[in-house]
């Protein structure tokens, strides 16, 4: 904002000069050609409509100069937006594939964090030698509190940063060794903060699978609860189901539907690993009891790893992982954190989430 601000005060004191030049030349402009026209009436070689003609015509250069003045500062104004635009668009992207890197084959979906260390532009130390290995078919949850490096251990994961130190492996090929299209073509995620295109339903869902069959999108939307709204909608084109234009970033649908269409497409996706970050976090409760059967049937086989808040929709996977300042502190099943009365224990305790009903657990605090 201070660049911008000083740009535009530079622009302005710009502006500001040239409304002065061009104001004291038009003056100058209107005297001398009006004090002429007079002196040459006075002298009897014009007569009053010569006069007249020249005044109007001095004060039409006056207004004709300055908005030909505005349009020119508008003109370069927006060559520098252009510029500004193009700059941005033909940037390298920082993270580029290696030289001669390898597809990645993905035949367990075995994750490995072999001693990461990464920070936000020097800035931040999110992890500092962190280690982590999740099993094949194994279903993690990341657990800890907000800025604790749940969403960047999934970002280096996706390999949208690179790491400062360490490597991150599946079925024991490092990510930065093969190429980005096959890497993420060999995960699904969910977000919490779901964008559509701008483009039909049918499109979205099959976003991750361009080549799938009418059967199949319609298969997946019903296992994600969005057959019923889908075949509802309609936009003001005439267009209707799953021909619907959603709009940009998919603003014509609700935070719920938005999401149940971002599941559908994973279920249509139906990668090996599975990432899924607050993937039921916009949905009401009837919902997101149906959702969970399809996603449970969706994760058999999967490696998958969760981010949830809300510990309760996370509880009843095969480890939890406890996180705090880019470090595992805790890990265990649900019930081995309870009973170490830990982190976990505590986090568990502040929210109303113990109606999974299993034994020996920490009853929630709740309140009035």
């Amino acid at each position: 904002m201070e660049d911008f601000k000083e740009t535009g005060f530079r622009q302005m004191r710009l502006v500001s000069q040239f409304e002065i030049v061009n104001q004291a030349l038009v003056v100058g402009l209107i005297i001398a050609s009006g004090g002429y026209a007079l002196w040459l009436w006075h002298a009897d070689q014009i007569g009053v409509g010569a006069v007249a003609a020249v005044t109007a015509m001095s004060l039409r250069v006056n207004g004709m100069s300055h908005w030909i003045m505005w349009q020119m500062a508008t003109l370069f104004e927006n060559i520098g937006t252009v510029q500004d635009g193009i700059a941005t668009l033909s940037r390298v992207a920082k993270v580029q594939d290696a030289p001669n890197a390898s597809v990645l084959q993905v035949a367990h979906g075995k994750v490995e964090f072999d001693g990461v260390s990464f920070n936000y532009n020097g800035e931040r130390q999110v992890f500092d030698g962190l280690s982590l290995t999740v099993r094949p078919g194994e279903k993690i949850g990341l657990v800890g509190r907000s800025g604790a490096g749940k969403s960047t251990l999934i970002n280096l994961l996706l390999r949208f940063y690179d790491l400062d130190g360490g490597r991150i492996r599946i079925d024991d090929q490092d990510i930065a060794q093969v190429t980005q299209d096959s890497l993420r073509g060999a995960i699904g995620m969910v977000t919490q903060d779901t964008s559509l295109l701008h483009r039909s339903i049918r499109d979205n869902i099959a976003y991750g699978r361009p080549d799938a069959g009418e059967a199949e999108i319609r298969a997946a939307a019903v296992h994600a609860q969005a057959d019923d709204f889908i075949r509802q909608l309609s936009d003001p084109q005439g267009r209707s189901g799953y021909d619907t234009q959603v709009g940009e970033r998919g603003v014509k649908l609700s935070g719920g539907q938005r999401q149940r269409i971002a599941i559908a497409r994973v279920m249509l996706k139906n990668a090996p690993i599975l990432l899924l970050d607050e993937a039921t976090s916009a949905l009401d409760s009837e919902v997101e009891v149906a959702i969970q059967e399809s996603l449970d049937e969706m994760m058999q086989g999967k490696t998958v790893i969760a981010i949830a808040h809300r510990l309760s929709t996370i509880a009843a996977m095969d480890r939890l992982i406890v996180l705090d300042q880019g470090r595992v502190i805790e890990e265990g099943s649900h019930a081995e954190l309870l009973k170490l009365n830990g982190v976990y224990a505590r986090l568990w305790s502040h929210q109303s989430g113990g109606f999974l009903g299993q034994e020996g657990e920490m009853e929630p605090e709740t309140t009035q």
